[in-house]
């Protein structure tokens, strides 16, 4: 059966309102929360980027069942990959275990601030290799010391651990990527249903492993206001994957959204007052072989889409298999 999950998506709201949202979502009945981890939202009208990490911990302490995961960090320009583990293993100390660490390779959105350049995307790549090596000998315990292309920590250690390992999951988007989270991740990441990215992450040693996703959707009584509101806060998500990822910043993304419609949106974004948009978004992730599904209640009414998902929604879902 597949897991549903709710969205804590920082572009669009402040950090006291997103630990009061997954408060809410584990209330009604939301197995996990994943959180956005950016330094700037995709558009200016989304208004908002609080740091993630804090977002984090004090969800931690203000729930007690959901499970919390990071969706996703990137370890390697904006934070260094010591720094990743340490705050992971703090996190989940403070959720009991209940932290699930998602990353991947980053958007020059949120990284090129710190003023190191933006690479290549296979050098991202070898750059996230490297990073999960570091944090995974981190959380083994002891002092570590490594020397990679472009990574070093010189004799670090975390003394603060939790008794069980935290779950490592890696974004997707291609071939490389699949094969990275194959080799060295305990579940997959993705954002669009497609079965071939499952299949490429089977082939390279993640057969049995989760498959996690996310689905935006607009949650809303007049259909029209929805769309409108799906196209002023998430055009950015026409423009697939490698724009994304290679835009500096949100003027950048105005630009290249300027002519996404409502029709557009209309095709990728379930929205308004009806179940079965929904239900048929989330049967096309299943479909493809995905095992878990976060939502993302695009815009501020988190409340009224809650209550949406409690009694109506989530007992809809129950039967996808």
């Amino acid at each position: 059966m597949v897991r549903i999950g709710y969205t804590q998506l920082c572009e669009q709201r402040g950090p006291k309102e997103l630990v009061s949202d997954v408060v809410l979502a584990e209330q009604a009945g939301f197995e996990f929360s994943v959180v956005s981890d950016h330094f700037h939202p995709w558009l200016e009208q989304q208004g908002h980027s609080p740091y993630a990490w804090a977002i984090l911990s004090a969800s931690a302490v203000r729930t007690r069942t959901i499970e919390l995961m990071s969706y996703v960090t990137c370890p390697t320009i904006r934070y260094h990959p010591a720094v990743v583990a340490q705050k992971a293993a703090t996190v989940a100390l403070l959720a009991d275990g209940r932290f699930r660490l998602g990353l991947g390779a980053g958007e020059a959105l949120n990284e090129r601030v710190v003023g190191h350049g933006w690479p290549d995307a296979d050098t991202r790549q070898e750059m996230l290799r490297e990073a999960i090596e570091v944090i995974r000998a981190l959380w083994s315990g002891g002092y570590v010391t490594y020397s990679g292309e472009y990574l070093k920590v010189e004799s670090a250690r975390l003394f603060d651990l939790p008794s069980r390992p935290i779950p490592l999951g890696v974004a997707v988007s291609g071939t490389n990527s699949c094969r990275l989270a194959g080799e060295l991740a305990d579940l997959l990441i993705a954002t669009a249903p497609q079965a071939r990215l499952i299949e490429l992450f089977h082939q390279h040693g993640g057969e049995g492993r989760p498959a996690v996703a996310q689905l935006p959707v607009c949650y809303g009584p007049d259909p029209a206001k929805c769309l409108s509101l799906a196209r002023d806060q998430f055009a950015w998500a026409a423009t697939g994957w490698k724009v994304q990822s290679e835009l500096p910043g949100p003027v950048n993304f105005a630009a290249a959204t300027q002519f996404v419609r409502e029709e557009d949106m209309a095709q990728l974004i379930p929205h308004g007052p009806d179940l079965e948009p929904y239900v048929a978004g989330v049967r096309e992730y299943v479909r493809a072989g995905f095992d878990e599904v976060a939502l993302v209640q695009i815009g501020p009414d988190q409340d009224a889409f809650c209550d949406f998902y409690a009694n109506t929604l989530r007992p809809a879902l129950a039967a996808l298999s």
